[in-house]
C-alpha cells in the first residue's frame, strides 16, 4: 500500500487509526502519510520518517467527507447556510450545492462564495434561471412552475463557461414546486443535461408527478435525491416493497441519494427499503436554513442516522466520500491513494443513547454517533466545531473500530 521509493520525509503522518478507503479496498489499522498536500503513503511504521505526527489511534481515518447535497450560496439566497460553519461542524472537505443558483445568479456564487472559501465547493446549476429564490421559514415559492423561467440555452451557456465548478444540472420536481408544468420541467432539465453531457440531480417532492414517473425518466449517472422521503409519493408501493420502477432505474445506473433536509427522510420508507434490500448509493444532508436546526442537522448526523438504521460503517463512509466523488466525476477526490489530494477526515465513533427523529416526528433509539476529531484539506489542518445538539447523549469512551 505504501509507495516503493521511500527516501523522503513526510510532512505529516496520521498514526495508528482505522483507515477506511472504499476506492482502494482499505479497511485496517495503518498510518497515513502526507507530503506537499498529497497522500504520500498508507502503510505500517511510517511515523519514523515524519516531521509531524498525529496519534489517531482509536479513531477512524477516512477520505475527506463529501456532502453532495447542500445549499451554501450564503447571504445571496434565503435558504443557504455559511459553508465554513457547516464544514467545520460536519467534518466535510467538499460541498456540492444542489441548485441554489441558476444561470441568472451563478456568477455571484462563484465570485463571492466559492472564491473566498478554503473548502472545495462545486454546484449543480438549477435549470430555473433565478435558482431557488423563494425558500425560507414560512416561505415556499416554486421556481419551476413556468416554462419561460427554465431557459435551456442559458443554463447550457453558463455551464459551458464554468465547467471547473459546475458538475451537473439540478431540478426540483413535484407539487407546488413545478405546478402544472410537472414533468415538463424534468424534460427541460434533461435537455440541458444531455446537451452538456453532465448528470442531472432531481428532487422528488409531493405528487403529481409520481415518484415512479420521475425516476423512470432518469438516465445512467443521474441522481434521484430525497430517495427515502416519507409517504405519500415515496419509493415504496402499497405492499411495502420497493417500486419496480425504482429497481429498474438502479439497474440502468440511476443513483439514489438520501438528502435528509427538513422533509425528505422518513423511517418508514428507509426501513422498508432497507428491509427489501435497497440501500442508498449516496448519503447527503440537504443542509439549509431550516434543516440545519434539525432533525437532519448536517452530513455527520445523517451518516449516524443511517449507521443506526443498520448500514455498516464502511458503507456509510463510502457513501459519503468515494461514491459522491465518482458521481460528480471528480475521481481525484474521495480516496486515500498515493498522489490524491490529502483531504482527510478523522472521526470517532462513540456509544450514545441519542434518540433520532425523522421529518414526520417518528423517533428511533440510537446506540452510536460519529463525532469529528480533525480535518485536513490538501494536507492543511482545518478547524472543527462543537456539536452541542449531540453532546449530552454521548455515554463516554471511544468505540472506534468496534462497530462494523
Amino acid at each position: 500500500m505504501s509507495e516503493s521509493a521511500a527516501e523522503q520525509d513526510y510532512d505529516l503522518v496520521l498514526a495508528g487509526g482505522r483507515v477506511l478507503d472504499e476506492r482502494n479496498g482499505v479497511d485496517g489499522f495503518f498510518d497515513v502519510a502526507v507530503k506537499n498536500g498529497r497522500i504520500a503513503a498508507v502503510g505500517q511504521n511510517l511515523a519514523v520518517r515524519a516531521r509531524r505526527i498525529e496519534d489517531v489511534s482509536g479513531a477512524i481515518v477516512t477520505p475527506g467527507l463529501i456532502d453532495i447535497h447542500t445549499h451554501v450560496y450564503h447571504k445571496a439566497t434565503s435558504l443557504s447556510v455559511d459553508p465554513g460553519f457547516i464544514a467545520r461542524r460536519s467534518a466535510t472537505t467538499t460541498m456540492v450545492d444542489a441548485g441554489s443558483a441558476g444561470a441568472g445568479n451563478y456568477d455571484g456564487f462563484r465570485d463571492y462564495v466559492m472564491a473566498h472559501s478554503p473548502y472545495r465547493i462545486f454546484a449543480f446549476l438549477n435549470i430555473s434561471f433565478p435558482g431557488i429564490f423563494g425558500f425560507d421559514k414560512g416561505v415556499s415559492i416554486g421556481e419551476a412552475t413556468l416554462r419561460h423561467m427554465l431557459p435551456v440555452d442559458r443554463c447550457v451557456a453558463k455551464i459551458e463557461a464554468n465547467r471547473d465548478r459546475i458538475i451537473g444540472v439540478k431540478v426540483r420536481i413535484g407539487g407546488p414546486v413545478t405546478g402544472e408544468l410537472g414533468l415538463g420541467a424534468l424534460e427541460l432539465a434533461l435537455e440541458a443535461a444531455n446537451t452538456v453531457g453532465l448528470p442531472l440531480m432531481t428532487h422528488i417532492g409531493t405528487a403529481p408527478p409520481s415518484y415512479a414517473d420521475v425516476v423512470s425518466m432518469l438516465r445512467p449517472g443521474d441522481i434521484l435525491t430525497h430517495c427515502f422521503r416519507p409517504a405519500p409519493n415515496c419509493a415504496l408501493g402499497p405492499d411495502g416493497r420497493v417500486l419496480p420502477e425504482v429497481r429498474a432505474a438502479r439497474e440502468r445506473g440511476v443513483l439514489f441519494d438520501i438528502a435528509h433536509g427538513m422533509g425528505a427522510f422518513g423511517y418508514e420508507t428507509a426501513e422498508g427499503a432497507l428491509n427489501d434490500g435497497f440501500k442508498p448509493d449516496l448519503i447527503s444532508s440537504d443542509v439549509h436554513v431550516i434543516a440545519v436546526e434539525g432533525p437532519g442537522y448536517d452530513l455527520l448526523h445523517t451518516m449516524s442516522k443511517l449507521l443506526n438504521c443498520g448500514l455498516s460503517l464502511p458503507e456509510v463512509i463510502g457513501m459519503s466520500s468515494s461514491r459522491p466523488a465518482l458521481a460528480i466525476r471528480k475521481p481525484e477526490l474521495g480516496h486515500l491513494g498515493v498522489g490524491a489530494p490529502a483531504d482527510i477526515t478523522v472521526l470517532r465513533q462513540v456509544d450514545s443513547d441519542y434518540v433520532f427523529e425523522d421529518v414526520v416526528g417518528t423517533k428511533r433509539q440510537g446506540h452510536t454517533l460519529l463525532q469529528p476529531v480533525s480535518v485536513y484539506l490538501g494536507g492543511r489542518s482545518m478547524e472543527i466545531a462543537r456539536r452541542p445538539f449531540e453532546e449530552p447523549f454521548i455515554l463516554g469512551g471511544s468505540c472506534c473500530g468496534r462497530h462494523s
